[in-house]
């Protein structure tokens, strides 16, 4: 749903498309739990601009920030006017602080990254798989940039994954090969392929080379087993989703806008 009009929104997502989203039901249920009587909208945008980014912004006057997430963690740091130096670093945002003056006027816009923060808490909850010095991550998007940050900080080094993209950090699917996997036994799809609807969707990784060694994270939550999983799985991979991912980058995301 495209949410445009007059709201009393305190907090939001900025997006498109928003169907597979469970931020909206999380954070609807965190505050019907606190009793704070605080809202949480999907703004829907087809097409991030600053037209369309203001228009969010004066028409819901009572909104503190939002999360934004595909296709525009990339895109959003051009409208900010700070952005956290761990998001710059990862080159990606997807939580933003609005402030404003005392009478309600917007004075500026805070970039933050706390998928850097949700990422790491869920792989260190991964038994096994911080063991691996090596990573891949599949894809190149503002997911898979956040992802390499916190796993530098965790002292795994990341090689990305890409279908067409290739040089001295990214290598293409066709490149992995057995020894590869031996050396990177930690792997994570930070591509949206598999998310609800196109629950038919997988990476095209070479799953056949997978052992019991190999860790396999897949940051899609929605569905809750995507086919990249099972696949990885079949082979003896240990799987896990990203609902701890998504769970722990929207506290922090919280904690952030309230500074609580």
């Amino acid at each position: 749903m495209k949410q445009t009009e007059l709201s009393n929104a305190d907090f939001g997502l900025i997006g498109y498309p928003l169907g597979h989203s469970f931020s909206k039901n999380f954070f609807t249920r965190l505050f019907e739990m606190d009793g704070s009587g605080r809202s949480y909208e999907n703004f829907e945008l087809e097409e991030l601009t600053p037209e369309t980014l203001y228009r969010i912004i004066l028409l819901n006057p009572n909104l503190k920030g939002f999360n934004v997430t595909a296709p525009y963690k990339e895109r959003i740091i051009a409208f900010l006017d700070k952005t956290d130096p761990v998001a710059t670093k990862a080159g990606a945002v997807n939580t933003v602080k609005i402030i404003r003056a005392e009478d309600g006027r917007l004075t500026g816009l805070e970039g933050y990254n706390t998928d850097i923060i949700g990422f790491h808490d869920s792989i260190i909850e991964m038994h096994g798989a911080v063991t691996s010095k090596r990573a891949l991550i599949l894809g190149t998007g503002g997911a898979a940039k956040a992802v390499a940050v916190s796993l530098e900080s965790l002292g795994i080094v990341p090689t990305f994954v890409s279908r067409s993209k290739k040089d001295s950090k990214t290598i293409l699917y066709s490149d992995i090969d057995r020894s590869t996997l031996e050396h990177c036994r930690l792997i994570v799809n930070a591509t949206p392929a598999g998310t609800y609807p196109d629950c038919d969707n997988f990476p095209p990784f070479p799953y056949g080379l997978l052992t019991e060694a190999n860790y396999c994270h897949d940051l899609v939550y929605n569905p809750e087993e995507t086919l990249f999983m099972k696949k990885a799985a079949a082979h003896g991979a240990k799987v896990k989703n990203g609902l701890d991912m998504l769970f722990g980058q929207a506290i922090a995301s919280l904690k952030i806008w309230t500074s609580k």
